[in-house]
């Protein structure tokens, strides 16, 4: 009797774990499959159907220029029934909270939807330079100094932290390794006051530093004040701004987002195509036409979402590409698609694969698993190579997301991001 007692606890254990897994993953599914955040146009019907038992009620905004399924509907019972099809439409720019309940009465999650103007954009493809300073000197970490006295000293330690921007020395203003450099030898190995920037804010620490066998004075740190390379140039808005490569520039050594003072676009040109293959990403070797002529932009921003900035009038004029309309995030379908890149000293049309798709990614630049299904370009490059970044997607006429990243063990395979991300980082008007 015991003995079957034990068993009958053992059965209800595990039959309510199994519950537990079966809720844990039920829930995973419904959260996935309902964006965070959905962005619709002015004017147009938004169609919706994700057949999930679950309700939503709209809980701010100007409700008075909503419709819902065609139908104006009173403030107090604007109701959004997710188990069946539904259409929004709003006549205003705004922005709305929807609170989602599981099965009308258990609260789930709160949804954003933002209502944006019809937006076209250029998509472009082209090899870009590029060029950007940091917002001060950036500290990649620190270390031993053999002194003039042949005692190791280690005057950063513990207060200079990788990720770190040096902004001033004592009073002086610091923008590059040159000038932190200089305000180090005049130091004549007295105490510094070194500003740095971490996190956002300001600090003070200060450091002494330490004289070299060979007569300069050393503070102990690898700092980095520059870097450039090879991107894809993504898109143009028709007022003369552009989002490139659909993942931020990080420094190579940290793997942190480079905070920029900074920076420029250069025309490029492809030299040199190293072919991806198993567990080795390819890459397109270029070279960067550094000079005034060549400069065909300012980047203003580096974001976990690329780079974004103006471009030259020139540039536009010299690539007469047409505008096509952005697809949101909403209307993309598994299935066909295509990227335009250059690999072959033009910018073509090549055929990809959209396999998954992830509304609720927690990386702001892998919304989408791609593959490339274009023979001529996998004979070209084996697929996606480095400094193809940014090539634009197109899918159904719009342009709906960029290239961000290879698979390393299938460089056919790789992600991309959703325009409306991109687009998230432009200027305000």
């Amino acid at each position: 009797m015991h003995r079957r007692s034990v068993y009958r606890k053992i059965l209800i254990l595990v039959l309510c774990i199994n519950i537990m897994v079966l809720g844990y993953f039920t829930y995973q599914y419904i959260d996935n499959s309902i964006p965070d955040s959905i962005k619709i146009l002015v004017g147009e019907d938004e169609e919706f159907n994700f057949k999930l038992p679950m309700e939503g009620s709209v809980t701010n905004g100007d409700v008075d220029v909503l419709s819902v399924n065609n139908k104006t509907v009173p403030k107090s019972q604007i109701k959004l029934n997710f188990s069946q099809p539904f259409t929004i439409k709003s006549s205003a720019a705004g922005s709305y909270k929807v609170n989602l309940k599981l099965f009308g009465f258990l609260n789930f999650k709160e949804v954003t939807i933002g209502v944006i103007d019809q937006k076209e954009v250029i998509p472009c493809g082209n090899p870009i330079g590029i060029y950007i300073e940091t917002d001060g000197v950036m500290v990649l970490g620190t270390g031993v100094i053999n002194g003039a006295d042949g005692l190791n000293y280690e005057p950063s330690l513990n207060k200079l932290k990788t990720g770190d921007y040096i902004t001033k020395i004592n009073s002086t203003v610091i923008h590059n390794k040159e000038e932190l450099i200089e305000e180090i030898q005049h130091s004549d190995g007295k105490d510094v006051k070194i500003t740095l920037r971490r996190d956002d804010k300001l600090t003070e620490y200060k450091v002494t530093p330490v004289k070299t066998p060979d007569g300069e004075y050393k503070i102990g740190a690898w700092i980095r004040d520059n870097t450039q390379g090879i991107g894809t140039l993504t898109f143009i808005t028709p007022d003369g701004q552009f989002g490139a490569l659909g993942h931020g520039i990080t420094d190579i050594d940290t793997s942190l987002l480079m905070e920029i003072e900074r920076g420029y676009l250069y025309n490029a040109d492809i030299m040199t195509i190293i072919k991806g293959k198993q567990g080795v990403p390819g890459e397109l070797i270029g070279l960067i036409k550094q000079n005034s002529e060549d400069k065909i932009g300012d980047i203003l921003k580096n974001s976990n979402q690329g780079i974004f900035g103006r471009i030259g009038t020139g540039f536009v004029k010299a690539n007469s590409y047409d505008a096509i309309p952005v697809g949101l995030k909403q209307e993309i379908k598994l299935g066909p698609a295509t990227i335009y890149s250059c690999v072959e000293n033009e910018v073509k049309e090549y055929k990809i694969n959209i396999d998954k798709i992830d509304l609720n990614s927690q990386s702001p630049n892998k919304g989408m698993v791609i593959s490339i299904t274009d023979k001529a370009l996998i004979d070209k490059t084996g697929g996606i190579v480095q400094g193809m970044s940014g090539s634009p997607i197109i899918q159904n006429g719009k342009i709906i997301g960029a290239v961000t990243h290879v698979f390393i063990q299938d460089s056919t395979k790789g992600y991309g991001t959703f325009i409306e991300n991109m687009l998230n980082n432009l200027e305000d008007k």
